[in-house]
């Protein structure tokens, strides 16, 4: 038998749900893992009633772009560890990318993610299967299969497919079963020898960079692949003014191109590797301000569709190394919310609908997810937030095992302090806690 799923409502909340245009102080019901009502004073029984007065209740937020490492780097994450992190920053959906150990480029270990998910998980865990066996870009791999046991879409993230040849067959491919290609668009040959941002930066540290051609090169070339073949492509992590003007060219012409931004792409700039933290080593690397600012342009005028985390945790002995030689990456599920509400809401930059909408809505619709809605019927997944909590970015207290962030120290203003899965609480007050499974 299954567990008695609770009735919870939710008082006196500001309900933003850009979704259905929603924005007004209200309550909200929740029955049997489902949103069942909202309205202004509701009058029911509950199992339990949390006072929202003060504070913002959203839709879930959906993170389309996270690294959990498992199977095979369970020392960087594993699941569990991951999607706690996930729901500590009131993260309720997450995607998973392809590069684990196996690679996930066949149904089975797309099972396995999501049976490992289903039993471990603190929150959905969609799953995104390679487009290349390996990751080599040499064949495809089983893309109708994968697709068959639930696959999102597909990426070689990490690799750019530098076969134009491949990359038009895997977007052909795809347009028989309505899957989207997500890549990481950085032609290699360019990206070589750099691993620093080429600009000032990089100039007075004397070190070799990446110049934003490495992007824009790789974008024009799958913007015209998606032209070419009608294939929904999407651009991941871009960070280039360049490429997200070929972007926002093509979505005009009406080319089923889109793409995301990251957090750490709208609030950092190069200078934060000025002093070589490995911590801000990045692919694609943090650039200069004129390109941060194209990335917030691009999330107001509807360029970009969403916000995420690229997440990438790595064990600590790998990044305590030459810059040149640590990995690329960061955890960022715990600190996303905090660092954009801070950084972008309160300098009056986004506005809330904005930021739900780019970190939760879109996304959830754009890959056409269950989730990223408030709507009565819908899987109760809420995250309710406290605008004008302030915080400091402790690292040593992360539910991720890698405790490695540019963000470490900041002092933040906003932070979820409830999330809610499928209508059960994971997290409370910062506090991830263990809930039934039906």
């Amino acid at each position: 038998m299954g567990v008695r799923l609770l009735k919870i409502l939710i008082k006196n909340g500001r309900v933003v749900d850009p979704s259905q245009k929603l924005d007004k102080v209200c309550d909200v019901l929740v029955k049997d893992g489902k949103i069942a009502r909202i309205a202004k004073n509701i009058q029911t029984k509950a199992d339990e009633v949390f006072d929202a007065t003060g504070l913002v209740v959203v839709p879930g937020l959906v993170d389309v772009h996270t690294h959990l490492r498992e199977p095979g780097y369970e020392a960087k994450e594993t699941i569990k560890t991951g999607t706690m992190a996930a729901a500590a920053g009131g993260i309720t959906t997450v995607a998973c990318m392809p590069n684990t150990l196996p690679v996930c480029d066949n149904s089975i270990v797309v099972s396995g993610i999501k049976e490992r998910a289903l039993k471990d998980g603190f929150a959905h865990v969609e799953v995104v299967g390679a487009i290349s066996k390996n990751l080599a870009g040499k064949e495809l791999a089983e893309l109708a299969d994968m697709a068959e046991k639930g696959a999102m879409g597909f990426s070689d993230d990490g690799h750019y497919v530098q076969s134009s040849r491949l990359m038009t067959l895997a977007a052909k491919y795809v347009t028989a079963f309505d899957k989207p290609l997500i890549c990481h668009a950085i032609d290699q040959e360019l990206d070589a020898d750099g691993y620093m941002h080429e600009g000032t930066v990089s100039a007075k540290n004397g070190v070799p960079g990446v110049p934003p051609l490495a992007e824009d090169i790789a974008v024009a070339r799958d913007v015209l692949i998606a032209e070419y073949t009608g294939a929904h492509i999407h651009i991941a992590h871009c960070a280039s003014k360049g490429a997200l003007d070929i972007i926002r060219q093509a979505k005009r012409r009406g080319v089923n191109v889109s793409c995301e931004v990251t957090v750490h792409h709208l609030t950092l700039t190069d200078e934060a590797c000025a002093n070589y933290d490995t911590a801000t080593k990045i692919n694609p690397p943090l650039r200069s301000w004129e390109h941060v600012e194209a990335c917030r342009q691009a999330v107001l005028d509807g360029t970009a569709s969403a916000i995420v985390t690229d997440h990438s945790p790595h064990c600590t002995e790998e990044k305590d190394v030459e810059f040149r030689l640590a990995p690329n990456g960061f955890p960022g599920l715990e600190t996303s919310l905090g660092v954009i509400l801070t950084d972008l809401y309160h300098t009056d930059i986004f506005d809330l609908n904005t930021i739900i909408s780019k970190m939760s809505c879109e996304p959830a619709k754009l890959f056409g997810l269950y989730c990223g809605t408030l709507k009565v019927g819908s899987v109760a997944d809420i995250t309710i937030i406290n605008l004008n909590k302030e915080w400091q970015v402790q690292t040593d207290k992360f539910y991720s095992k890698c405790h490695l962030s540019p963000y470490a120290g900041k002092q933040c203003k906003g932070k979820a302090v409830a999330t809610i899965l499928a209508g059960k609480f994971v997290m409370k007050e910062g506090k991830v806690q263990n809930y039934a499974k039906a």
